[in-house]
Order: structure tokens, then C-alpha cells, then sequence
């Protein structure tokens, strides 16, 4: 892909001027960049960090953890100056090069917050977890069915075809199930439950049968197509070391996958260290016409020009961008005349797990580490409203055998010692929940009027927290959990509540919500602005609820529809 050095000067309006102009290359923006390279569109990506391209850029893929000073850890002086990044799932000395530091891109927690963030080309798509569930219609209609939201102005039907579309080209493992509240997809050859999973599976079947455990969906490729072959992606190896960046390019990532597909068509740019100050707004058009950014190294600032822009720069940066896009038109941020942009943040709750030991099996073991984790669909709340609660969650599991045979032994020293840690223990299972959490306006993102970060933009205000709904599904999802567990045959079950602040888990959405009514949201049924619809918003910023899958494969869906969406009113002459 062309990458453009930083510019110190505009140097006229046509040069800096693209068909399309899209903010962050992560999954969505890297969604966005192929579908709209693909319908022959001069596109121009802009990225806030350093340039990484596949393979060549993942310095520790390939190293033992031996290899690293701290085998793998973090020295104390790295924890004490990055308290928050340091807490991210995947966090080590061997992914490091992958998440910002704390200091470098501060913003103000009115509550407690935690804010994980990786600013490189390819974004948190390098670093996400890959599950990759399907949403329901249950998902799309039960905020208007159960009054806890706005109504979604698109259904199951309008998406589903475009589920398909990233799927066969990111591949996704996974089983044909037939579960209503988890549809089936575009699945390759699924990773198989190991056979304390597969005893689980049994019992919950045996004694829950409205529940329903199965193998992962995960966006890892067990057996690659021609499409995949043509990026040269290859066959999972089952090292479960993803997050350093796979060489083999078997999970899915823009830089891997949707980047270097856009720039074979030759219609791509992209450009690193571009911080994005605002959109530029055009109030005799009537349209956004560019983006502004500021060099990361420099600090010199340029304008880009496009028809249609694209705001992929992950949730609440996208927050953060329209709301200091501001102008006489929209003196409270882009498109934002109902003051709701900022509003209705939400998130998944990640707080609550089980855990025990299973008796037995001791003659079996596993091939390999698995990268993916089977998946309970979620049982709450489908058909009607069936707890104290709203909402419903999914539930991710998993069984594997400890290291070390010690359980004989009473001391933990000498020979006989260290050969029992080279011989496998027992087996544990685990349970863990993701959470639906219901968008409120008090939970919220603005910008601060008096702090700004080193580019003098103003830092992000995140006050977002839990509610008694959220209190009420983990003390269901803690019992019903621990009594599959215990149907399981499992002993020594120990509940946890981690008590983590949101945003740990990355997953968050809302505050740019798509609605059928400008005067309650702020995007239509096609992500487009209702009051500036050449400018499209695809990432988590657009959810209008959060549902209990995880979002990541209908982040990508919705951007592949608007793109075709943007593309044909583009053609028509509409925008």
C-alpha cells in the first residue's frame, strides 16, 4: 500500500483531494478501505500512529518467551507509569509495541474508566479477541420490546447477507448449530472441544436443554480458501500466540487481510501519524468536504478533501472527533443538533467468572493451544422477559489440564518436585460472562474545556459505570454458572467478581447511535449523519445497544453495507 510522508504544507486543494477519506485503519476502517478500493474509489486512510505492515513489523511472532528480558513481564517502573494499559487482556513485554502508553494520550475519568487503546496501522485489530458471534433479531428488537432503548432502524434481514460477505473473506471457524439466538454463519472447519469440554457440552444438554455450549466462532482460518491463499493467509498453527501479530496471517486483521487487499487495486493511501482534529464542515454546501489532522512528529497541520467521509476511529475517539467538529452550522460537534452525540455510551460486563476442577480424565490430553473458546449462547431473556433483569449475555468457557502432577507431594522443592511439574495435573474448568449493559443517557463521553492533549486537542471526559441491572446479571450469571458447573461434576467451584471498571475489555459502543428519528439519534439506517450524510459512522460508535455478542463481526458487516450503500448514492449523484 502507498504510504504518504508527512506533509508540511497543503500544497493545493487537488492534491489533497480523494474520492473517499476514511479516519482509523482497524477492523472497521480497514472494512471500509476494501469495499470502497474495491468499487474503484480513490481512498485515502488516516492513521494516528506508526505504519506496521504484516509480517515485517511483528518483531517478537517468533520468540521464545525466554528470548525476552522479563520473560514475558513488565518491569514495576512500566507498571507504576502505565497503571491502566498495563491491565489489558494480552498485555505483556511481547505485545507491548502494540498498545499506547498512559502518559501519551491522557484523558480525564470523571469514573472510573480504563481506556485500552493501540494506535498503529491495523489499530486493536491486531490485538482483539477474534470471537466472532452472530447478533439475533432478539438483539435488534429487544430494546423496543422490553422499553430499556431506542428501536434499531435495521433488523437481522438487513445485515445478514452482509454478515456473509466478511465472513467468507476473513474466515471464521465454527459449527453449523441452529441455535436461534445465535445464527450460523459462513463458517470453515471448527476447533474441537477437548473432551472435558465435550463432557460439559453432555451435562448442560443433559440437564439445561434450552442451553446451548458449541464450538468457538472464532475469526481464525482452520483451512484456508483461494481468497485467503491469494493474501498469502495460511492455516492456524495452534500457537495461541495472536496478539504478537500471527506470520501466518490466520486470524483476521486489517493488516493482514482487508489493507493489503485494498491496495492491490492501486485506489489506496494510507497515512500514519495523522491525528485527526475535526471534520471540516462546508456551510454553503452543506456537507463535510475534508479532515483536518495534525502531524503526530511534526505538529504541522493539513487538510484532506473527499465526497464521503468515514469516521472508523474506534468509539470514543469517534466521539471525540465529531464532537470538536464543530462550526456555525454545529456549534455542539457534527451533526449533533439533538445534543445526544456523547450520550448513551455503553459497554460489555466482563466482572463475573466461575471456576473448579474436574475429576478424572487424567488418560486424556489436547493438541496444541487452542486459541479459540467454546461459547454458551446467551439463554436470558430471548422470547420474553424471564429474570429481574435486562439484557442477556453470553458465556465463554473452557477446560484445561494444569501443570504439574504435585498433588502427592509435600514439599515444593527438590527432584522429585521438579519432575512432577513436567508431568500434566488436573483438569479445571472455567466459565466467564459477557454482559449486555443498557445504553443510559447519564453514561457518557465530552470533551473538557480546560485540558488538552499534546497535539491541543481537547482530552476526552469518560463518565461511564455500572447500574443495578448490571449487579443483578452477575449474581445470576454467579448461580447459573456455578450449577452447570456443578451438574458437570465439578468440585472446588470459586465464584469471582472482579469488580474492573468498564471500558477493560474494549468493548465499547454508542454515543453516534443509529435511530430512525434525528430527534432521538444520530445516524440512519445506513450510518450516515442524518444531518450530513456524506459523513458515515461504522464502528462501536453506531451501536444503538450492545447485545451480548461480541461486536466486532457486525461492526465489519455494517461497514461492508454502508460502503456498497455510499458507493451507489455516490454514483447516483446523491453525495
Amino acid at each position: 500500500m502507498a504510504v504518504e510522508a508527512p506533509q508540511i504544507n497543503t500544497k493545493g486543494k487537488a492534491q489533497n483531494t480523494y474520492d473517499a477519506i476514511i479516519i482509523g485503519s482497524g477492523i472497521s476502517g480497514g472494512w471500509a478501505a476494501k469495499e470502497l478500493c474495491d468499487k474503484g474509489l480513490k481512498t485515502l486512510v488516516l492513521e494516528r500512529g506508526r505504519n506496521v505492515e504484516h509480517n515485517k513489523d511483528y518483531p517478537t511472532a517468533n520468540k521464545d518467551l525466554w528470548e525476552f528480558p522479563h520473560r514475558g513481564g513488565m518491569t514495576r517502573q512500566f507498571l507504576k507509569d502505565n497503571p491502566i494499559i498495563s491491565k489489558a487482556a494480552g498485555f505483556g513485554e511481547d505485545t507491548a509495541h502494540f498498545f499506547i502508553q498512559d502518559k501519551d494520550h491522557p484523558y480525564v475519568q470523571e469514573k472510573p474508566f480504563d481506556w485500552i487503546r493501540g494506535y498503529q496501522v491495523g489499530g486493536k485489530s491486531l490485538t482483539w479477541g477474534r470471537a466472532c458471534q452472530r447478533w439475533s433479531n432478539f438483539e435488534f428488537t429487544a430494546p423496543a420490546r422490553y422499553g430499556y432503548g431506542l428501536d434499531w432502524p435495521i433488523r437481522y434481514d438487513d445485515v445478514a447477507p452482509w454478515y456473509s460477505h466478511v465472513e467468507k473473506f476473513a474466515g471464521v471457524c465454527g459449527h453449523q448449530d441452529g441455535i436461534e439466538a445465535m445464527p450460523d454463519g459462513e463458517f470453515l472447519p471448527p476447533f474441537d472441544l477437548n473432551c472435558v469440554e465435550a463432557h460439559v457440552q453432555k451435562r448442560i444438554k443433559e440437564h439445561f436443554p434450552d442451553r446451548h455450549l458449541v464450538q468457538a466462532r472464532w475469526a481464525h482460518i482452520t483451512q484456508p480458501t483461494e481468497t485467503h491463499l491469494k493474501l498469502g493467509r495460511g492455516k492456524c498453527q495452534a500457537r495461541n500466540l495472536c496478539m504478537r501479530g500471527c506470520p501466518y496471517g490466520a486470524y483476521f486483521s486489517s493488516v493482514s487481510a482487508t489493507l493489503p487487499w485494498a491496495a492491490r487495486t492501486g485506489n489506496l493511501t494510507v497515512r500514519p501519524f495523522s491525528v485527526v482534529h475535526s471534520i471540516i464542515y462546508d456551510e454553503q454546501k452543506n456537507k463535510a468536504t475534508g479532515v483536518r489532522i495534525i502531524d503526530a512528529q511534526t505538529k504541522a497541520v493539513t487538510d484532506y478533501f473527499a465526497r464521503i467521509i468515514f469516521v472508523n476511529a474506534s468509539a470514543l475517539n469517534t466521539n471525540l472527533i465529531l464532537l470538536n467538529s464543530t462550526s456555525n452550522r454545529f456549534p455542539q460537534g457534527l451533526g449533533n443538533d439533538n445534543g445526544l452525540m456523547g450520550k448513551y455510551v455503553a459497554f460489555h460486563n466482563y466482572r463475573a467468572s466461575v471456576n473448579g476442577d474436574l475429576a478424572g480424565f487424567e488418560d486424556f490430553y489436547y493438541f496444541g493451544r487452542n486459541p479459540t473458546e467454546p461459547i454458551i449462547a446467551n439463554y436470558r431473556n430471548l422470547h420474553q422477559q424471564d429474570t429481574d433483569y435486562l439484557g442477556g449475555f453470553t458465556t465463554f468457557m473452557g477446560a484445561y489440564r494444569q501443570r504439574g502432577n504435585t498433588a502427592s507431594l509435600t514439599e515444593e522443592i527438590g527432584a522429585a518436585y521438579k519432575e512432577a511439574l513436567t508431568q500434566p495435573g488436573g483438569w479445571r474448568v472455567y466459565m466467564y460472562m459477557q454482559g449486555e449493559t443498557i445504553p443510559k443517557e447519564s453514561n457518557h463521553v465530552r470533551l473538557s474545556t480546560t485540558d488538552k492533549d499534546q497535539w491541543g486537542i481537547p482530552q476526552l471526559i469518560t463518565s461511564v459505570g455500572y447500574d443495578d441491572n448490571d449487579e443483578k446479571m452477575i449474581k445470576d450469571f454467579l448461580a447459573q454458572s456455578t450449577a452447570m458447573l456443578e451438574k458437570a461434576g465439578c468440585t472446588n467451584i470459586k465464584q469471582n467478581d472482579s469488580k474492573q471498571a468498564p471500558g477493560l475489555d474494549i468493548h465499547e459502543m454508542g454515543g453516534v447511535r443509529m435511530g430512525h428519528d434525528p430527534k432521538t439519534s444520530l445516524l440512519n439506517k445506513y450510518n450516515q449523519l442524518h444531518h450530513c450524510p456524506n459523513v458515515f459512522v461504522t464502528d462501536g460508535a453506531c451501536m444503538t445497544s450492545t447485545g451480548n455478542q461480541s461486536p466486532s463481526i457486525l461492526y465489519m458487516a455494517l461497514t461492508a453495507r454502508a460502503a456498497d450503500h455510499a458507493a451507489k448514492e455516490m454514483k447516483n449523484g446523491n453525495l
